[in-house]
């Protein structure tokens, strides 16, 4: 007789099965342009959070492996063609890279989905958005090739002023955006000249793979983009590996710290965009119904795990129970459930640790005296998704600025509704934060909903919706990051400046 767990397991392989992926079981690294065996035995399950089912797995690389990537990125920075190649050229690779990318958006999407949980209705944008970054840095061009002569201010010699690529750049991902926090980084460090070794979030280790296809068939020399699997451990080894000039890591707070005191350590330039505890302000005059148009997009994206998101709305005390019924009524309205459906807005958490967290972040809000209006718990589904590890959609009310749940993030599909009395209140709530990312303000006049956006003090702030802008630079303030990405500012960070001081009359 079969067991109702071993049908459960059946059913979880043939949803996998069914999709028909490229790529499951991997035994490679890419180094010097090609897929190559690697050296470290030993696996990792890449696990569905819908199902707990694990229908993949990657190597866990070692340091041989991780030497083999480096010196890959270094014989092609010091003696191959890309660095010497013109910036427009460079450029043209970055074009054709994302017309190769693009036809990959389903088994892209598909991966990416059973990796981390993300629902289809994200991940199937993917593939479009990062051939959007590579095709705009590649707008940049010429910003490398202009000239930059700087005239003395003594009229006794002139200065040329050279763009030189940084170096060997690691570029470490988060798990929650796998692709496009990968590309962000990757294509203003192609474009500058510089070579690269990805290390991949341990949850999601075969979607970036596409991004090696695209870039393979668009012609990219050998060497230039190298990726190795592995722990945190390899990151932390990655970070401080003698061969490496330059560092850029998406992630926590925590791990950012670590990483940026071995920065300091090494005197090795780093970009960190870290975590987030952003804030809506909802000012009295706001429209609540095109508050709740783009409520989940701003606040609860990607099932709450985006570090930008504003996950505290702060609302006038007037208006606060109409506010509360307003985004009940939506959240409860967005389909959880199959991230693989196209319908579904909330999928399951990314691991079952990240739902051990969520879950016990809306149990210490119980505990400090918050309302549980809606969800509040593990959610519960048929199987195959009996296992996943699912949290409701939650709404906490009457929670005030001092409580756990407003002060640290909580990376899940949590709300927390604060009032205020008056703006002042509001934006000095906003502002009491050690983070410093994203926030929102909705408003009915835009001018004054403007105003008060200039007084919030983080590093993007949107006015009645939130988006990210691929010419604006996106970084955060105090724990949320150092540097930025995105925009001429995003490049200028993998550059090195060169002054070269001439008689004017060398010209």
């Amino acid at each position: 007789m079969t067991s109702t767990t071993a049908i459960d397991r059946r059913q979880a392989a043939d949803r996998v099965d069914a999709l028909g992926l490229p790529t499951r079981h991997a035994d490679d690294i890419f180094v010097d342009g090609v897929w190559t065996t690697a050296h470290s035995a030993q696996r990792r399950a890449v696990v569905d959070p819908a199902t707990a089912f694990e229908w993949g797995s990657v190597p866990v690389g070692d340091s041989e492996d991780l030497d083999a990537a480096v010196a890959s990125a270094r014989r092609a920075f010091d003696s191959g063609p890309w660095p010497r190649m013109t910036p427009s050229e460079r450029a043209a690779v970055l074009l054709r890279a994302a017309d190769r990318l693009e036809p990959l958006a389903r088994p892209l999407s598909l991966t990416n989905t059973l990796e981390n949980g993300t629902p289809v209705a994200e991940t199937s944008e993917a593939a479009a958005n990062a051939a959007s970054i590579f095709r705009y840095f590649a707008t940049l061009a010429p910003l490398l090739e202009a000239d930059d002569v700087r005239p003395a201010p003594s009229h006794t010699h002139e200065t040329v002023v050279r763009r030189d690529p940084i170096g060997v750049c690691a570029v470490i991902a988060p798990w929650n955006f796998p692709i496009n926090l990968v590309v962000v980084k990757l294509a203003p460090a192609l474009l500058a000249g510089c070579t690269v070794v990805i290390k991949p979030a341990s949850l999601t280790p075969l979607s970036v793979r596409f991004i090696v296809q695209a870039l393979a068939e668009a012609g990219l020399p050998a060497g230039v983009v190298n990726v190795v699997t592995g722990s945190g451990a390899l990151g932390e080894e990655l970070v401080r590996h003698p061969g490496i000039d330059k560092v850029a890591f998406t992630g926590s707070t925590e791990v950012g710290r670590a990483i940026a005191r071995q920065c300091g350590e090494l005197l090795r330039p780093v970009t960190l965009e870290l975590g987030g505890k952003s804030s809506a302000i909802v000012l009295p005059d706001t429209d609540s119904a095109a508050m709740q148009g783009v409520l989940l997009r701003s606040c609860l994206r990607n099932t709450g795990q985006t570090c930008y998101i504003s996950t505290r709305l702060l609302i006038p005390e007037p208006r606060y129970d109409e506010i509360v019924d307003a985004v009940v009524h939506t959240v409860e309205s967005a389909p959880q459930g199959d991230p693989l459906d196209a319908t579904t807005v909330f999928g399951p958490s990314a691991s079952a640790a990240q739902q051990r967290s969520v879950l016990a972040h809306i149990d210490s809000a119980r505990a400090q005296g918050a309302t549980v209006a809606l969800g509040g718990g593990a959610a519960e589904f048929d199987a195959p998704f009996d296992r996943g590890f699912f949290v409701q959609p939650t709404v906490l009310t009457d929670v005030t600025a001092d409580m756990d749940v407003a002060r640290e993030e909580i990376f899940g599909p949590v709300l927390t509704l604060l009032r205020y009395t008056d703006v002042d209140e509001a934006v000095g709530i906003a502002n009491a934060t050690p983070f410093g990312l994203g926030g929102v303000v909705f408003g009915g006049d835009e001018r004054t909903a403007l105003a008060v956006a200039e007084r919030v003090d983080s590093g993007s702030v949107g006015v009645n919706f939130f988006a990210s802008n691929h010419a604006a630079p996106f970084g955060g303030r105090r724990d949320s990051g150092l540097g930025v990405e995105y925009g001429p500012e995003g490049l200028h960070a993998y550059l090195t400046y060169k002054s070269i001081h001439r008689r004017a009359s060398l010209v």
